[in-house]
């Protein structure tokens, strides 16, 4: 199974959208796609994909429930369909994960077990059988690099990472690489980088530079993603992909908003073909 994190530790770079194209883009492809939100925002994925009906209700189950086996149903309930995407709703009672798996930690230290808090996701997914059921697994985690991001780096160990080419940008991805650098020594594992990508991408010469440098890093850039305010912003407006306004919203086909879809398929197959090779 195909699975990774689309993280960056900056805010406002497009990590909501790109996963959810990501996520359509494998649809399309014809492969069976679990996404899981993690994102306490109200416009997270789980809003762009009209899937967030149960975030604010105390008596609805939650997959932080799952994690700290206070599970109120089966985890094949939790899950919503959009678009052909299975989603993994996100909760509000999300916000207080650390809390709740912390305590949940101490209680089985209490009983002399085992309890890493951190790999709480990964033994739900597996234990529901994803691994088996899905082609494409993708965690959406919030920006803020806490217990959330590290359950979903223990249930991916990959990241696809958008990012703004400024020098903003620049640090942003190497104050990243030193996060994963941390977390693989924190949770004993280690983590991949599928791809970088530029996202509202100009072509302004100091975006070339920063892009250069990030290249000479070593970091993977399959595609650039131009900058598409118009396009995104309809997307969150009808709470769908962009694939999705295209087919359904736009009077006319657009060049540019077909070129920037084309990219998203390309980067699905780019990161696919990477996957492959490292495993």
């Amino acid at each position: 199974m195909l699975a990774y994190t689309v993280y960056s530790e900056a805010g406002g770079v497009g990590k909501t959208t790109l996963a959810a194209n990501l996520a359509k883009a494998e649809v399309r492809a014809g492969r069976d796609v679990l996404v899981v939100d993690l994102d306490t925002q109200e416009a997270s994925l789980s809003y762009l994909l009209d899937v967030a009906d149960d975030r604010d209700d105390d008596q609805a189950d939650s997959l932080l429930r799952h994690m700290i086996d206070r599970p109120r149903g089966d985890f094949a309930d939790l899950i919503r369909t959009s678009e052909g995407i299975d989603i993994v709703p996100s909760h509000n009672i999300l916000e207080y994960a650390s809390k709740h798996l912390r305590r949940r930690e101490e209680e089985a230290a209490d009983f002399g077990e085992s309890w890493n808090p951190n790999k709480q996701l990964l033994r739900v997914l597996r234990e529901a059988g994803v691994h088996e059921a899905y082609d494409t697994l993708i965690v959406d985690p919030p920006a803020t690099a806490d217990i959330k991001l590290h359950n979903a780096i223990h249930a991916t160990r990959h990241l696809v990472i958008p990012f703004e080419p400024s020098g903003k940008g620049y640090e942003s991805v190497q104050g990243l690489d030193q996060l994963v650098g941390g977390l693989e020594d924190q949770l004993g594992i280690e983590v991949g980088v599928l791809a970088v990508v530029p996202n509202r991408y100009k072509g302004m010469n100091d975006q070339d530079r920063f892009l250069e440098e990030i290249e000479a890093d070593g970091w993977e850039i399959p595609i650039r993603l131009r900058e598409r305010s118009s396009l995104l912003e309809g997307c969150w407006a009808e709470q769908c992909t962009a694939f999705r306004y295209i087919d359904e919203h736009r009077e006319r086909e657009r060049d540019h908003e077909l070129e920037t879809i084309e990219k998203v398929e390309r980067l699905a197959e780019r990161i696919r073909e990477t996957q492959a090779v490292e495993a």
